[in-house]
This record gives structure tokens, sequence and C-alpha cells, in this order.
């Protein structure tokens, strides 16, 4: 039984191939256009999913697609007549689209499907499902986790009309007991602190999250006082006179501005601490929502485990944060938790949901460490790189571990390129950019002279999960890099750094407030210790990921430290990168100084100097 799920024409589009239940393969479409967030038709990952298998669309059984278009249409003809006259210049834009497209999603669908397969290979397309959207999210948290039963908790953005979804999972059954709907979104309200402080929607969320600690949440209050109301048991309403994305182009109204004093912020200008208090203050509220939701499901539901997917599942902070509080004994998140992972639990809801067909808990997950992409095998691998122009070393398994836990002991940043690329936003240690966190300049050289993006962004630790309660005040594994946790009071520490690491900005400075903490080493691993001491985790064990947990194990060898920076291989404004062609490319137009591709290695002085491009990338999608 293959069930192929879908994602498409919002945001992250992406297919995953389930086979008798077992995710088997799972992709974005970005990984293979090279186009940041790609809504497009998956096409090449579809063609990825199957033939990776030996399969063909023929031997498909269902495909379905991830919400239900005419619901979403209802919805937005509903706030359109609700808010009429409001909002005409906005219909006027989106009418024609769904009108030409959206509203007719099914005859796109086997239109998409049908160009995708090959002349003459099927006489008739597999049959074709929709699920509503939380339904997607739910089912990707809850029948992929380790859990017989368990209570689930999904929250974005907006799907056809639900924001909001709790419900219970038990065996192959899934069940929505109670949902939020749009306008009302805590997603939303994220979004709009997104755009305020002069990030992109839907792709900037994260920086807001990572910029958050840098302020203090003085407006926290305000929020909760004017903009949202939130009940004990974590429901919520937002008052829509500070918001325009009902019928408008903006995410806020001149009120938001107003209320705050801070008017929204243009991209790529200067950021002043009134930013970084707006993105604390409602890092904080979104925390207490969340807190608050889980608190009460678990009260409601008797259970000891909970499931998280959509969007806001993907602000580890907010995880961490009901992990110590306790409500739930045990946490499993959507490491895929948008819309990408979507496709994901679309066909794993056909299969459990639609078909009834028995479920069993895999351990530690159904997830296969999110490693569900392509892999090339040695040979390729060399030819690929010898046809892109590069001049590599091949050298043994073992060989090769040893000498890039050297060149990372020795202050070399390392692309490295292993396996199956994950699925879904992080990057799990198969495209990654590796370094040293012991060195205090490593987090302002990868941001500024590898990733090319803003200073302020913090960096992952990847460690050994038998090293993880020694350095980081967590007790549970966290592979997906979903949880975060302060360092150890042993490995903390605070000492002004050397004058000419300081940021050049002036003491007097508008953003010297808050900024100026990146001039402080923290402890032994300040490249990832967050400015609050803080940190996003990724636990690698030997079962789920061998090679990468014996490049730890050599590098703390070497140094006495077990832990290592990792951030996806990508600079800013491009997907992470998918094939050995794209790491080359990645490696020659940045600063780094090593790259390795499964047993090929690449040093950056031995490259032809003519193919070298470092800064030049084009950041428009970012």
């Amino acid at each position: 039984m293959r069930i192929l799920g879908l994602s498409a024409f919002y945001h992250d589009s992406a297919a995953a191939l389930v086979e008798d239940g077992r995710i088997v393969r799972a992709a974005q479409e970005e990984r293979f256009t090279r186009r940041k967030h790609d809504p497009r038709f998956p096409h090449n990952a579809v063609s990825y999913c199957l033939e990776d298998v030996g399969g063909s669309l023929a031997q498909v059984d269902y495909v379905t697609f991830y919400d239900k278009p005419f619901i979403k249409f209802e919805r937005l003809i509903e706030t359109y007549l609700a808010m009429a006259p409001r909002g005409f210049t906005s219909f006027r834009a989106a009418i024609p689209v769904w009108l030409k497209e959206k509203l007719f999603l099914k005859r796109l669908l086997q239109r998409s499907l049908r160009e995708w397969a090959p002349s003459g290979q099927i006489k008739a397309l597999p049959s074709l499902l929709f699920t509503e959207h939380h339904i997607s999210h739910q089912a990707s948290a809850f029948y992929p986790s380790p859990f017989e039963e368990a209570a689930v908790l999904s929250l974005d953005g907006v799907g056809e009309w639900a924001t909001t979804a709790c419900g219970v999972g038990r065996g192959n059954t899934l069940e929505i007991h109670k949902e939020i709907h749009f306008p009302h979104s805590l997603g939303l309200l994220y979004s709009a602190f997104t755009y305020q402080t002069g990030f992109r929607v839907n792709s900037g969320e994260y920086k807001l999250m990572g910029l958050a600690p840098y302020g203090t949440p003085r407006w926290k209050q305000t929020i909760l006082d004017n903009i949202i109301d939130v009940k004990p048991d974590g429901s919520f309403r937002l008052n829509q006179e500070y918001f325009d994305y009902c019928t408008g182009l903006r995410m806020t109204s001149d009120r938001f501005s107003e209320l705050f004093g801070v008017p929204p912020r243009s991209a790529e200008s200067e950021l002043r601490t009134e930013h970084m208090d707006l993105a604390a203050s409602v890092q904080a509220v979104t925390e207490e929502v969340v807190l608050r939701l889980a608190r009460s499901l678990a009260k409601e539901t008797g259970l000891p485990n909970l499931c998280l997917a959509g969007g806001v599942a993907l602000n580890c902070v907010a995880n961490g944060e009901v992990l110590r509080d306790g409500p739930f004994e045990r946490i499993w998140i959507q490491p895929a938790a948008g819309d990408a992972g979507g496709a994901v639990g679309a066909a794993l809801a056909t299969y459990h949901g639609f078909l009834g067909t028995p479920r069993s808990p895999q351990q530690p997950d159904g997830m296969s460490g999110c490693y569900l992409g392509p892999d090339f095998e040695p040979d390729e691998v060399r030819r690929r790189l010898t046809d892109a122009g590069a001049r590599s070393l091949t050298l043994p398994p073992d060989e090769i571990l040893d000498r890039t836990a050297a060149l990372l002991a020795d202050g070399r940043s390392v692309g490295w390129f292993h396996g199956r690329m994950e699925f879904g936003p992080r990057a799990l240690g198969h495209r990654s950019i590796l370094a040293d966190p012991r060195r205090p300049e490593t987090q302002r050289t990868l941001n500024l002279q590898i990733k090319y993006r803003e200073s302020f962004r913090p960096f992952a630790p990847m460690v050994m999960v038998e090293d993880l309660e020694e350095w980081f005040e967590l007790s549970v594994p966290s592979p997906y890099m979903l949880l975060v946790a302060p360092v150890t009071e042993a490995h903390r520490g605070a000492r002004e750094h050397d004058s000419d690491r300081h940021l050049s900005t002036s003491a007097d400075s508008p953003a010297a407030e808050g900024l100026e903490k990146l001039a402080l080493v923290r402890g032994d691993i300040p490249a990832v210790t967050h400015v609050d001491y803080s940190a996003r985790i990724q636990t690698v064990s030997v079962d789920q990921s061998p090679r990468v947990h014996e490049l730890l194990r050599r590098f703390k060898e070497k140094t006495g430290c077990p832990v290592l920076v990792n951030t996806s291989f990508n600079v800013r404004g491009e997907p992470i990168v998918c094939t050995p062609e794209d790491a080359f490319r990645c490696f020659m137009g940045t600063e780094l100084d090593v790259l390795v591709v499964e047993n090929c290695l690449l040093m950056k002085e031995d490259q032809d100097p003519s193919l070298l491009h470092p800064g030049e990338h084009d950041f428009a999608l970012d």
C-alpha cells in the first residue's frame, strides 16, 4: 500500500511517500529548485519519492492533499463579506487567483500529476483525497510518535478555518475535540510582530525568536490588555482593531504602531532596542498561551503524553517551557511541523484514519531521524564533484572522520555532507556547517562571513546524547533541535571579549543596549550559548546517526568537548543544499574552510581560484 502525501500552492510545498504505514521518503520542493519556500506543485519531490524506491505513479494507491480548498475559499468569502466594504483592494487581488486555480484544485492536481507521469505510463490516476489542514498537522504529530495514546495540539497561522486544534490520538484513531478559528490565531499574532520588526512573514518568525533574548518583555501586559484576550484554559481572541491581515495587504494596522509607539521597521534597517523588546514581549505572550493550552489539555485528557505540530510548534523556546512546566510526562514534536510536514500527515491520515489500518508505534519514532531525502553513492559523489570543477582528496571513512575532527579542533569551519538529506527546516548533521563551539569568534564569523546573515542570530549545539546532562539542563533527548534549555552552571561564565571583538557600535548607539550582549563570552561553549545562557539542542545517538556520533566522539577525544556548532548548510536566502554540486557551490561562495562530501575532502586553498565567488548571493527570498 503506497500513499503519496502532498502539500503545495501556499508555501513550503513537499511530497512524502508512506509505504504500508511507514514513512519511507519525504522532501521539500525548494531543495531541488533552489527557490526558498517554493510553493509550486512539487514535481521534483514527487519524482524523488517514487523513483528512489523504484516505483512510479502507477504503483501509488492514493494521493492525498493536505487541506481542503473549498472550505478555505468559504472562509475567504465570509471574511470579506463580514468586513465589507473594507478590503476591496485585497479581495480584487485574491479572487482571480482562486477562480483560476485554487478553487478547482482537484483539477489542477490531476493536471500536475499527469504532467509528471511519463506519457503512457498510467491509464488512470490514483484516487485523489483531501484532508483538513489541522488533521494533516495532527496526524503528522501523533502517528509517527512513539506513543500508543496522546493529547495532540496543533497551532499555526490558519488552515481552512482552524488556527488551533486540540485532539486525542489512540491507536489508529485521531479525533479533534476543540478548535479556535480564524481570525483568532497565535501564529498570525506572532507573524504580525515579525512584520512589525521588519522580517518576512512565513519565513522570519525564527529570527524574531532569536532576537527576543536581547530585549525585555516590557510590553507583555500591554499585549495581554489590548491585543489578545487569553482565558485560563489558553483559549483566546484577538482584537482585530490592531491588525490588517483579514482584508488588507499588511499584517498590522496603524493602531498597532500607535500602541507601542513603534512604526513597522523596514527590512535591513537598524535593529533598535524597541524592536528587541517587541520580540521579547510577543515571545513571552506566546509562551504563556502555549503553557495554558498544554495545562488545560493535560487536565482535560488525563493523558501523560503530548504531541505537537503546526508552525508554532517550531517555537522551541515555548516547547522547552512546556517540558519544564511538567503538565505532560513526555512530549514529541513533529520535526517538520510547518506546512511541509502536512504532506506526511496527509498520507498517514489516509492510511490510518481513512483506511482504518492498525498502527504500531515505532521507537524512538517513525521519522527515521528526518533523514528521508536523497543520498549519493561515493562513486557518484566523486564524479559530480569533478564535473563541477572541484579538487578533492578521497580518504577511507576512518581517516576522513579523524581529519575532520582535527580540522574542527584547529578552528576550521566545515561544510559537512553525508547520507540522506533532512526533511524539515533543520539541518541535523547530514547537510550541516560544523564548527568549534569553544571559540568566542565562531558565532560572529559564521553569521557574517559564511551564512551572510544578521549578527544576532544564534547557533545550535549538537551533542552526544550520553553527554547531554553534563552540558545542558535537559534530561530527555532532543534529536530534532526542537527544545531550548539552559547550559549547565558548570559550563557558564561571562567575561569581556578582547577589545577588537566588540561590535562596531558605540556605547551610545540605539542598538547597543541589546546587541552589546554579543560582546560577552559566555562560558565554555560561547558560540552556541545564547545571550540568556540557553541553547537550542540537538542530541545525537549512535543508533540514529552513527557517523555524526563518531565525529563528535573524536572531537571530544581531541578537545574534551562533546559539542559542535551545527547550522544548516546554506547561506541566507537559499535552501539547504541537496546535491554535491549544491554543496560545492555554497563552499566556493562562502568563506568556509573545508568541505567534506561523504569520503571526499576539499580544502579551500586547493580549489581553482577562478571558481571562488564569496558573498555573491541573492537574498531577496529570505
